[in-house]
């Protein structure tokens, strides 16, 4: 089964996010862990805090917290009833991104689903956003984000973006191995250059080895030039080839980085138009770990 959590702050975007995992996963049979995390509000005059003592302020803000995940599980229930799908309630006093740390770990959470305000520009989607903190925070799983106005449409034209300068495992592929698998999914593998060179012998091996791990699937090798950033040529790309889902894996150097510190995206929109896959580094110890390797999957 699995587990896979879902922070929401009751927004039209977070529930967009709820209803494209919904229907990615109507044929698994998950656990999912609805949160909503409220802290403390702080008072902006002196009516506020000498006639609501803080104690009743954050007791309504519980109150507000569990009323509104019910709402949203009487709207799953009215569209989205599936027998394959249990629910599990979470409210939590508590900063997003540290409870979101605690329950990747205390559940063994699977995978992470957030929605994207999904587009005025980068500053929402990159810099400073809780989805970016999320990406950045957690270590155990994929997280998954699903831009506001993203219709759901089965995923079968994958986007994996790579430099190939870094050797990836079959581990850390597996989830978009797995992805691609069970939607019969065509995975793209993009190359962004910005001077036209011959791939060097650790790039060609590298190259190789995704090959290899590809050989199942149907696959294909683009190598394209820059535009600007690695962010506006992969845009352009997805928007070309009607791309369903961009994955990338999150590391030191990696085009994830990049994008979010390129000097050229805090004065360009990059509009996330479709789901986002970012795919954490493992640890060293983590490829041929049997039990790391089945919480890696996303779908079976």
């Amino acid at each position: 089964m699995k587990r896979i959590l879902l922070p929401t702050d009751f927004s039209e975007n977070s529930w967009n996010a709820i209803r494209y995992i919904l229907e990615l996963m109507k044929k698994e049979e998950c656990e999912f862990h609805l949160l909503n995390t409220y802290t403390p509000v702080i008072p902006t005059s002196r009516f506020m805090a000498s006639n609501l003592p803080s104690s009743s302020l954050d007791e309504g803000n519980k109150e507000t917290s569990l009323r509104g995940l019910e709402e949203i599980m009487k709207k799953i229930k009215k569209g989205y009833r599936n027998k394959k799908h249990t629910f599990k309630l979470r409210s939590s006093f508590n900063i997003l991104v540290e409870e979101v740390r605690n329950i990747v770990e205390q559940e063994g959470i699977h995978l992470v689903v957030t929605g994207t305000k999904g587009a005025s520009g980068v500053d929402e989607v990159f810099l400073g956003s809780n989805t970016v903190r999320i990406i950045k925070a957690v270590k155990e799983c994929p997280v998954l984000t699903i831009p506001k106005d993203f219709a759901y449409v089965k995923p079968q034209e994958v986007v994996f973006a790579t430099d190939f300068k870094r050797y990836y495992s079959r581990t850390e592929l597996q989830p978009l191995i797995d992805l691609a698998k069970s939607f019969k999914a065509t995975i793209r593998i993009v190359y962004v250059q910005n001077k036209i060179r011959a791939l060097t012998e650790i790039q060609q091996f590298n190259l190789n080895m995704l090959r290899k791990y590809f050989e199942k699937i149907d696959h294909y090798i683009h190598t394209v030039s820059e535009l600007n950033s690695v962010s506006k040529t992969l845009e352009v790309f997805a928007d070309e080839l009607d791309i369903h889902l961009l994955a990338m894996l999150n590391y030191q150097h990696s085009y994830m980085e990049r994008m979010t510190r390129e000097p050229v995206v805090r004065r360009m929109a990059f509009h996330t138009q479709v789901p986002l896959l970012v795919i954490p580094e493992l640890g060293m110890s983590a490829p041929g770990n049997p039990k790391k390797e089945k919480e890696m999957q996303l779908v079976k």
